[in-house]
């Protein structure tokens, strides 16, 4: 315990307090009207989900994408159907590929310089896996792309579970 006054102590807080604030300080990521996509989405049905995104990856690729969906449709499907395209996300190495590849790299030479996917033959089973369930395509023989309508998507899934 420090032998400064309280009102010190406070006030040298609300200094710091204020300086980390005014670093942060700049354009809100958010619009003035928070809730614009979603008052659009309400002018077009009262029971949906919608997103929607414009992704401009470092290689370059620009992606605007929206879907919508009723939620009856939804709560009526069979979710397990889509078990095998969700269960090819729960890898950490198929994360950090997909995680590569929307960074830029295309190529399995490319990939394959990551110590992190492993082996080589640890890096063609998880390729095929992601090949399988969609968020990956090969677009020429040791290339690979993720699906431009499977861009947002991703992007919006790994929002979900960001902590």
């Amino acid at each position: 315990m420090t032998d400064e006054p309280l009102a010190d102590r406070v006030a040298a807080l609300e200094r710091r307090l204020d300086a980390l604030e005014s670093a942060g300080a700049g354009p809100s990521p958010v619009p003035d009207d928070v809730f614009w996509a979603l008052e659009g989405l309400k002018a077009r049905s009262d029971n949906a989900v919608l997103f929607t995104g414009t992704v401009a990856l470092p290689s370059g690729e620009q992606y605007d994408w929206q879907y919508g969906t009723p939620v009856p449709d939804l709560l009526e499907a069979d979710w397990s159907a889509w078990a095998d395209r969700l269960a090819a996300l729960g890898h950490p190495v198929r994360l950090r590929l997909l995680h590569r590849i929307l960074s830029g790299a295309r190529t399995t030479a490319e990939l394959a310089d990551d110590e992190e996917l492993g082996t080589t033959g640890q890096l063609y089973h998880h390729l095929r896996h992601l090949v399988a369930a969609g968020w990956l395509r090969s677009a020429a023989r040791g290339r690979y792309a993720v699906p431009p309508e499977r861009v947002v998507p991703l992007l919006v899934i790994l929002s979900g579970v960001r902590t």
